[in-house]
């Protein structure tokens, strides 16, 4: 009996360990590094942009190819008075070429291809700042929520105490039913509030653990309870690191290159071409005169192998105006880029000036509710001590107590809303890292 009662101990303790965690925002953020399908792709984004990139450079180097072919040809040719057999002749060979010149094509599309990496680095990057704030998002709100638990508890120990004062007070005469009633009314409003809360706690963890790739069913408990809220130095509204703009302008220089590579298309492509060809089985057949005036049969088998060097000039003459046409409409598409930069600039700029204000904001709204919190806690200290003392209604200590409740809720959601803009802010200039 004692040996099953550990067991199902253990077990219990097992499943309370595999059930709830304590991370820390740094932890979360790691695991969500590690569970993100969108980080994934990007990382598959980048080695394809790493493979085009080498594919790209490989151009430079000559290409070496080799064929063979076995032929069957009939009928026979005549040629002089003999017959050439061309049934089972066999060629093979091994070729090599280098381009020497191609309008610039291949150095273009190595800096293509570079800049393509570059972009996969930049959107990769990009990934990693959203799910950064999509988990502190998460982790804040959770801190948030878990403390309103924390508030409403305490409330409601503060409206349990004072109903127990009541009912004391209701026997020695010196209260009436009707403030009990007034009390388990405003009881039943905080129990209610506080399982919301509790509910609401509930979906901020999945939430969380959605974020970090956890078991929807796991307890994702925050490690930190108090948000430390710090001043705001001076906020800079530079977007040069933003990686939107970043990829933007890479986008403009892969316009620039797609330019240069339509205007290649009328320039002369200059290559040199060596091989050596090894053909095999071709046989000869006829009469021949010998000395005694006689005709008799023969037959020769011909093998030879033959090298070659070439230098070859290809040059464009007509295209019926293509060429002029698609550098024209990369001129276009180089335009439309250059417009979108600007247009997204003036955008970005006005997100990151108002993400600035929202810091500020926020930090003058956290202060405001810092001190409303303490004046309404002083508060409900004195009236509480003045209630034991008859010194004040009911009314007016339920009333301390529902101010003490609001500039608490006050004090959670200004440090949370904070926190929030705080990694808003760094997300709008390209430095959440």
């Amino acid at each position: 009996m004692k040996k099953i009662l550990l067991i199902w101990l253990l077990f219990g303790v097992l499943a309370t360990t595999h059930a709830q965690r304590t991370l820390t925002l740094d932890s979360c953020r790691i695991l969500a590094l590690q569970n993100a399908e969108e980080l994934t792709k990007s990382e598959n984004a980048r080695k394809i942009s790493d493979y085009d990139l080498k594919n790209a450079k490989m151009s430079m180097l000559p290409t070496v190819n080799a064929s063979g072919n076995l032929l069957y040809a009939f009928p026979n040719i005549e040629v002089l008075g003999s017959e050439m057999i061309l049934k089972g002749v066999y060629m093979a060979g091994i070729s090599l070429t280098q381009p020497l010149y191609v309008g610039g094509k291949i150095t273009n599309g190595i800096k293509m291809a570079r800049t393509g990496k570059e972009c996969s680095e930049i959107q990769m990057r990009q990934t990693k700042m959203q799910l950064y704030a999509n988990v502190d998002n998460a982790y804040y709100t959770c801190i948030a929520v878990n403390e309103k638990v924390k508030m409403l508890e305490a409330y409601k120990k503060q409206m349990e105490h004072l109903e127990n004062v009541v009912k004391t007070s209701i026997q020695a005469e010196m209260s009436t039913q009707h403030d009990l009633l007034r009390i388990t009314s405003k009881k039943s409003e905080i129990e209610y509030n506080l399982k919301k809360a509790q509910n609401g706690l509930s979906l901020c963890r999945m939430a969380l653990a959605n974020h970090i790739g956890a078991d929807l069913e796991d307890t994702i408990i925050p490690a930190d309870s108090i948000l430390t809220i710090n001043a705001p130095e001076e906020l800079s509204e530079d977007i040069s690191l933003r990686p939107e703009i970043q990829l933007l302008e890479k986008q403009i220089e892969v316009k620039e290159r797609q330019i240069k590579m339509e205007r290649a298309e009328a320039l002369p492509i200059v290559a040199l071409s060596a091989g050596y060809n090894y053909c095999g089985n071709i046989k000869m057949e006829g009469y021949a005169q010998a000395e005694d005036g006689n005709y008799y049969p023969y037959t020769n088998k011909f093998n030879q192998g033959l090298g070659m060097v070439m230098l070859s000039v290809q040059i464009p003459l007509l295209d019926w105006g293509k060429t002029i046409r698609n550098t024209k409409k990369a001129k276009l598409q180089l335009e439309d880029s250059q417009l979108d930069l600007q247009k997204n600039k003036k955008l970005m700029q006005i997100e990151v000036r108002q993400t600035v204000q929202n810091l500020t904001d926020g930090y003058s709204m956290y202060l405001t509710a810092q001190l409303g919190f303490q004046d309404a806690d002083q508060n409900l200290r004195k009236m509480t001590q003045m209630y034991q003392n008859q010194f004040c209604t009911l009314t007016d200590l339920l009333d301390a107590q529902s101010l003490w409740q609001q500039s608490y809720s006050n004090l959670i959601e200004a440090q949370t809303q904070y926190k929030i803009y705080e990694t808003e802010y760094l997300r709008v200039t390209g430095r959440l890292e």
